[in-house]
Formats: structure tokens, C-alpha cells, sequence
């Protein structure tokens, strides 16, 4: 979410195993998740320095009381002020939110990364660390920690510096839903590339592609920055494409077959695809932080963008 301390937005739990396109491969070995659950627990402790540094009964507020005044220094923000029960938008800016102004008037580029790490509230906290915790775990197992590592923190960065190019003036904006959307993009490119080996395709990439429309679709809701999960997603699917290729059925067994019937390990398609994620991920991050750090605003090259960040309806308006 954007817009004075809101979260950038929720992403629903992908279903419940990745193993979904009934990958049969030889080498289908399982990795300890051991990174995931770190990302997690490092999540809920920083949420908790958010509350400690945000003091609410110290502060106070002109909206109210504090919520939860029991838990003393750790009480959150009034509901009128924060209705996800988190701290001010000021708390949430001081240790690293988004903020576009500071990015590039005052070089704080560090806010592209620890913004992924802030949540604006409890609420926002649970429901990404629930998604993070049904889709990180199973990708893990079957990719090692060093590549939904990376997916992870680039997808992140990705979609941080896409936010930053549409976010308004006294605007800021916090959340890791454009890393989870990273992962799920991610998923989709791996189906893709790896499509041989699998059965049960077409079941798979609808019930996949029906679950990312569903969560892009609630990122056109007000307070919802969309575009860190646009961002985020697009670049997870590059990624996807250059970190998770597997070889071709079959190439696991080629010492059961005559040397002169060895299968390559990957297809030629998939090396086209693998250089062409790469090449379009790398022009795109240059074009984009060049943008960025000129103080160049995406509106003004997309007028119409504004409708993939918030559709208004006559329950509600978006911010102006």
C-alpha cells in the first residue's frame, strides 16, 4: 500500500504445495527450508522495533487513544490513524519506508531495500508472512535458499523502484508483497520454461494465472500500491526464467543410455529464453534507476498508468 504509511498491499496464500504440474524429474531432490522462516522471524522482529521506536503513549495522537494500551510502549496507532494496528506514518518513515523525495533529493537509495522489511501493521505483517510462509517453503525445498534468495531481494528491489517511479509527493509506502509477487511471478516462468517435464499443464498455469489476476486485481483498490506488486512480479518472472531452468526429462538417466544417444541437458528454447529474461531484466532495472534517480515521475510518460495503481468506483475515490 502507498499513501501516508500504508502497506503496499497483501498477497494471497498461492496454493498450498508448488509441486502442483506434477513434475516427475529424476533429480527432484528437497532442500532444508531454513531461509524462509529466518525471513520471517527477522520480519516479526523488525515489527517490533517499528512499535518500540513508535511509543504511541509517549507520542500520542490527535486521533484518539492508543489501541491496546496494556501493551504499554508496544500499543499501536489509533484505528482512525492506522486501522491495521501498526505504528504512525512518521515511525514507519523515520526507519526506512519508501519516500520518493528522499530517494532522490537526499540519496537515501538504502530505502529501495528496507522498505520490503516494514510493515504498517499487524494485520498487513500477518497476511504477507502467512503468503510468504505457504509460498516460500515449498519453493525452497525444490530450489535451494540461494535462489528464492535472490528471487526474493531482487523481486523486491523490483518492484520498490517501480513504486518509487509512480509514488506521489508525501507519499511513502512499505511492505514485502512486491518480493512475495517476485515468487509467484517466478512460479510462472519456471512452469513455462520447464514445460516438457511436466504433466497436468494446463490445470497447472490456469489455477497459477487465476491466482495472480485475483491478487493484481486487489492492487486497484485504494491505499494499495500495486505498483510494488507489478514490479515485484515482472521481476520474478525474468528471474524465473534465469534461475530456475531445469534440464530435460530424461537427461538424468543418460548414463543408462549409448553414448551416441545423449540427450543435451537443456532444450534450445529454453537457452533463448534464459538470455532474452536476462537481457530484458538488465534494461530494464538500468532504464528504470536511471529515471529514478533523475527525479522523473512515470506519470508523466503514462498518463493513464494511474488506472493500475487505483480504479475509482462510486464506493470510493483515489488519492489525487
Amino acid at each position: 500500500m502507498a499513501s501516508n504509511g500504508d502497506g503496499k498491499g497483501r498477497v494471497a496464500a498461492a496454493a498450498g504445495g508448488y509441486g502442483y504440474g506434477g513434475y516427475e524429474g529424476f533429480d527432484d531432490r528437497k532442500w532444508w527450508p531454513w531461509l524462509v522462516p529466518t525471513v520471517i522471524v527477522a520480519c516479526i522482529a523488525v515489527f517490533g522495533v517499528e512499535m518500540y521506536e513508535n511509543n504511541c503513549p509517549k507520542h500520542g495522537s490527535a486521533l484518539g487513544g492508543c489501541v491496546a494500551g496494556f501493551l504499554r510502549r508496544f500499543s499501536f496507532q489509533p484505528l482512525r490513524e492506522n486501522p491495521l494496528l501498526g505504528p504512525s506514518s512518521s515511525t514507519l518513515e523515520r526507519m526506512g519506508a519508501l519516500d520518493w523525495n528522499k530517494i532522490v533529493h537526499q540519496h537515501q537509495g538504502w530505502r529501495l531495500i528496507s522498505c520490503i522489511w516494514l510493515h504498517v501493521g499487524l494485520i498487513h505483517l500477518i497476511v504477507n508472512m502467512l503468503s510468504l510462509l505457504f509460498i516460500g517453503i515449498r519453493l525452497e525445498q525444490q530450489f535451494g535458499f540461494v535462489r528464492i534468495g535472490a528471487i526474493y531481494l531482487v523481486s523486491g528491489f523490483g518492484g520498490s523502484v517501480l513504486s518509487a517511479l509512480f509514488l506521489r509527493n508525501n507519499s511513502i509506502s512499505v511492505g514485502a508483497s512486491g518480493a512475495l509477487f517476485g515468487l509467484l511471478g517466478s512460479m510462472l516462468s519456471e512452469l513455462l520454461m520447464n514445460w516438457t517435464i511436466y504433466s497436468n499443464k494446463a490445470a497447472a498455469i490456469l489455477t497459477l494465472l487465476f491466482i495472480i489476476v485475483i491478487n493484481l486485481a486487489i492492487g486497484i483498490l485504494p491505499h494499495v500500491d500495486n505498483f510494488a506488486h507489478i514490479g515485484g512480479f515482472v521481476t520474478g518472472f525474468l528471474l524465473g526464467f534465469v534461475l530456475l531452468v531445469r534440464p530435460q526429462f530424461g537427461w538424468m538417466e543418460r548414463h543408462e543410455l549409448p553414448q551416441t544417444s545423449q540427450p543435451p541437458k537443456y532444450k534450445a528454447y529454453q537457452y533463448v529464453l534464459w538470455v532474452v529474461a536476462f537481457v530484458l531484466l538488465l534494461i530494464g532495472f538500468v532504464i528504470s534507476l536511471v529515471m529514478l534517480f533523475k527525479g522523473k515521475n512515470g506519470y508523466d510518460s503514462c498518463h493513464w498508468c494511474h488506472y493500475l495503481n487505483c480504479v475509482p468506483t462510486s464506493r470510493w475515490k483515489c488519492n489525487a
